[in-house]
């Protein structure tokens, strides 16, 4: 799939199928998560920051595969952000998408985001 395809296949969805490769056990696993898409990078916002378990694992591994409605595939890299300007950015566009109060609800901690370049 190219990345434009899976470009076009976000657009139709606001939940990702986001799968990572265990740190300890190697294994895959794999998590909903909300997205923000904008021009052919890909924001993603764990929702413990840098507490969650699959924020660790790409931290090791960061080869991701992510799934739109378990048809359209992506699998890239990707790189962490932690400077709290971006990070904070990240947060905004969230807060924009899906709301500020849903975002409070489900995000206990914004210290970390994650780009993935769809190229």
């Amino acid at each position: 799939m190219t990345a434009a395809d899976f470009a076009k296949a976000l657009q139709k969805t606001d939940e990702i199928a986001l799968t990572v490769t265990g740190r300890v056990s190697g294994k895959k696993s794999t998590r909903p998560v909300w997205f923000v898409l904008e021009g052919k990078t890909l924001y993603l916002l764990p929702v413990q920051g840098s507490d969650s378990e699959w924020y660790k694992n790409i931290l090791k591994q960061p080869t991701i595969t992510l799934a739109v409605k378990g048809a359209a595939k992506w699998t890239g890299k990707t790189a962490p952000i932690t400077d709290p300007a971006k990070v904070h950015g990240v947060v905004e566009r969230l807060r924009t998408k899906y709301g500020a109060g849903e975002v409070k609800k489900y995000y206990t901690k914004l210290d970390v985001a994650v780009k993935v370049p769809l190229k």
